[in-house]
């Protein structure tokens, strides 16, 4: 499957709160389709498989990956040493559409993605329009042009990365903390759903 091109409030209303997928919000509180409106107070029962798949979906989503994409990050994970689930999480935070959008040059990941892929970023002054690029620390990203800043509202910024908003470059000093991760998720469940494959 490609990229999900659908309406973004039904996946929020079906997952919970995706800051990197949208900044749309909805005031209905219970799942999509002709059944939830009748769920709006009771929990649905998810099978275990269910819960894992949905775990998986929301990093799917908020991040805009494929499944063979995830499933890429999930091998690489299981490659270096550590916890499987918070190295999986900083490889996908590393990528620099993330850190764009961590950066506050754009509002969702997909727009971040978008900025990148038309060439308004550049790596240590070279023009790179890979979106998974993987950023190390000691990375300087700028814009090709700083008038694209003045539409943004300024967030706050993990500490991780610092941001000078007059020169519009933003400079990677660490690897992420799983602490500052703005996603809501279980990553052992997703190992979990991988851990047959």
């Amino acid at each position: 499957m490609s990229r999900y091109r659908g309406p973004r409030l039904r996946i929020v209303r079906r997952l919970g709160d995706l800051p990197g997928f949208t900044n749309k919000t909805t005031e209905r509180t219970y799942p999509p389709g002709q059944h939830g409106a009748g769920k709006a107070g009771k929990k649905s029962s998810l099978s275990e498989y269910g819960i894992r798949l949905q775990e998986k979906q929301k990093l799917r989503f908020n991040y805009g990956l494929s499944e063979r994409q995830l499933f890429s990050y999930v091998k690489e994970a299981r490659r270096l040493p550590g916890a499987t689930g918070a190295i999986l999480l900083q490889l996908l935070e590393m990528r620099l559409d993330s850190i764009v959008f961590r950066l506050g040059m754009a509002p969702t990941i997909p727009s971040a993605r978008q900025l990148i892929t038309h060439g308004g970023v550049k790596i240590n002054n070279k023009k790179v329009n890979i979106p998974s690029f993987q950023c190390k620390p000691k990375d300087i990203i700028g814009l090709k042009s700083k008038k694209t800043l003045t539409d943004i509202p300024a967030k706050e910024i993990p500490s991780h990365l610092e941001f000078d908003k007059e020169n519009g470059k933003g400079t990677v000093l660490s690897i992420i903390n799983r602490e500052e991760v703005g996603l809501t998720i279980n990553e052992l469940l997703i190992v979990e759903f991988y851990s047959r494959r």
